[in-house]
């Protein structure tokens, strides 16, 4: 007995002649099917699709992208992969995520640039502009004066970038948060419940996401009539260990709260003041950023500021493809919301709580 729900093997035989002469059409209108494209009836288009079907028939990519001039694939490039992964930071495995549910749903592929720490970055990118196996580009936290976003305008490629862009914003098609809002209510935050000695452990500071949130940290004080003392802001990266010396480091210095730029920095706060024999949030109150599933399972839960790295990621790929297939037109900017989730780790009673 034959097995309806079994995987029909691809028929390398066949071609688009032998689909056109079992189904009765011309073989542009197979073409036609195949690719996607208008002017065929339902009728027509369901007997060509039938006979593929039947037929186990996978056309030739080669063929397809030389009669499209498109590959169906996008790529995804992440500069300084090192500094911009930690094993307990979950947001570029989580945007990655969201990215790739767009492009299976929408039949990409999906091809992952990841530059390591060391690598000639002039080679780096000369790779990514020579390959020919791309419609398009995701960039994720590159660096605001990166010159391959220089590249791709003059080359003509679409991309689509997950920050703030500081440069060629006419030419720049984005999806991000308002990080320097969203600091800015973090820290507010802070500063409404007696707090105001408050120290930050900056991200990446050449990235607009860090950059941002530092300038939120500032409008929060100066907003406040706090003094900005430069003794409390650790240049740092988004990781633990920039976070653990960052703790280190404001020992020197009195405070009573720290604006942590993500959550993985955050933990190595924590980190840091178990060793002192320090106390969340008696001996001083913490706030994260980008609410991750680490966020709940800290000791005490991390009060931060959520937002939606899945959705970024969906909405990314869903703007590079209509990009790709003409929907829309470049600039298109995205701004999605965040919102301030209250923990414990800020002193406040938790509104999951109650």
């Amino acid at each position: 007995m034959t097995n309806n729900n079994s995987i029909r093997p691809i028929n390398k035989a066949m071609n688009l002649e032998d689909i056109a002469a079992k189904a009765g059409v011309s073989r542009s209108t197979v073409s036609r099917v195949i690719n996607n494209e208008p002017y065929v009836s339902a009728k027509t288009r369901t007997k060509v699709e039938a006979v593929i079907e039947e037929e186990g028939f996978s056309p030739n990519p080669a063929a397809r992208t030389l009669v499209t001039q498109r590959t169906k694939a996008i790529g995804i490039v992440i500069p300084h992969i090192l500094n911009a992964i930690s094993s307990d930071d979950a947001y570029f495995s989580t945007l990655l995520r969201g990215i790739t549910e767009v492009t299976t749903q929408r039949d990409h592929a999906t091809l992952l640039w990841l530059e390591q720490t060391g690598d000639d970055e002039e080679r780096f990118r000369r790779r990514i502009l020579q390959n020919r196996m791309m419609d398009g580009l995701i960039v994720a936290s590159a660096a605001t004066n990166d010159p391959l976003f220089a590249h791709l305008i003059e080359a003509g490629t679409h991309f689509v970038t997950v920050e703030r862009p500081t440069q060629f914003r006419e030419h720049t098609n984005y999806v991000t948060i308002d990080n320097v809002t969203a600091a800015q209510t973090a820290v507010e935050h802070l500063i409404k419940h007696g707090r105001h000695r408050i120290a930050t452990i900056t991200g990446n500071l050449n990235i607009s996401d860090g950059e941002d949130r530092l300038t939120g940290y500032r409008n929060a004080l100066e907003s406040a009539g706090i003094p900005y003392d430069t003794n409390l802001v650790i240049p740092a990266q988004f990781n633990r260990h920039n976070g653990y010396q960052g703790m280190k480091e404001l020992l020197n210095f009195k405070f009573d709260a720290i604006f942590a730029a993500n959550d993985a920095i955050a933990l190595g706060v924590m980190q840091a003041a178990r060793e002192l024999g320090l106390r969340i949030p008696d001996d001083f109150a913490l706030v994260g950023f980008d609410d991750m599933n680490i966020a709940t399972q800290l000791n005490p839960p991390l009060t931060t500021i959520h937002q939606p790295v899945l959705e970024k990621g969906a909405h990314a790929a869903n703007l590079l493809i209509d990009l790709i297939e003409g929907k829309v037109k470049t600039p298109q900017a995205i701004l999605l919301p965040t919102e301030l989730i209250i923990r414990e780790s800020c002193g406040v009673k938790s509104k999951e709580t109650g």
